[in-house]
């Protein structure tokens, strides 16, 4: 396995070597003590997966309150990841990344706690599993508006389209009007 930096304090790309042959794949995604020795978390407490269509924005989605790290990769599909630093402590504060992520690719991003994220999906469906440092906690869980001004991420969304949003997100709360993260 390798760790690639980001330009946002916290935020690699980790990837593991993939096998290939004519029956498919093999990639071990997580190994603890591989982690361990990159410098990566290894208690995860949490295990999600969403199915998502073509053209689902998630996010950007963080906790106030037991904030979690998240290690992100599409099992099935392809995506644009992104992480915006909501740390106000951080020489990155309110700057974000983003990468496209794909099956089988070897890659997966892990995105420290107090940053928001959020992705969308580019292929006719997605499934995208992550980890988490953190349980849920429903009452700080919070969204930071997808097409903020001040933030400015560039998602790969064509101008005739707009993303699919839940309402949750659509109600998200601009850069501007969130309380920083310490």
């Amino acid at each position: 396995m390798k760790v690639f930096p980001t330009e946002v304090n916290g935020v690699v790309i980790v990837e593991s070597p993939t096998f290939r042959d004519e029956r498919g794949f093999f990639a071990e995604v997580f190994h603890a003590e591989k982690f361990a020795a990159l410098g990566l978390p290894t208690d995860f407490v949490q295990d999600n997966h969403s199915r998502s269509a073509k053209g689902v924005l998630r996010g950007l989605h963080f906790q106030r309150r037991k904030p979690q790290g998240k290690l992100v990769r599409p099992v099935q599909g392809k995506i644009f990841d992104v992480a915006v630093d909501l740390r106000q402590s951080s020489s990155t504060f309110g700057k974000w990344f983003g990468v496209m992520l794909e099956e089988g690719d070897g890659r997966q991003v892990y995105i420290p706690p107090g940053l928001a994220h959020g992705f969308y999906v580019l292929s006719e469906s997605a499934h995208v599993s992550y980890k988490c440092t953190t349980s849920y906690h429903g009452p700080s869980d919070s969204s930071l508006l997808w097409n903020d001004a001040t933030v400015g991420i560039e998602w790969p969304i064509a101008n005739s389209e707009s993303p699919l949003l839940s309402s949750r997100d659509q109600a998200a709360q601009a850069f501007a009007a969130l309380a920083p993260f310490p």
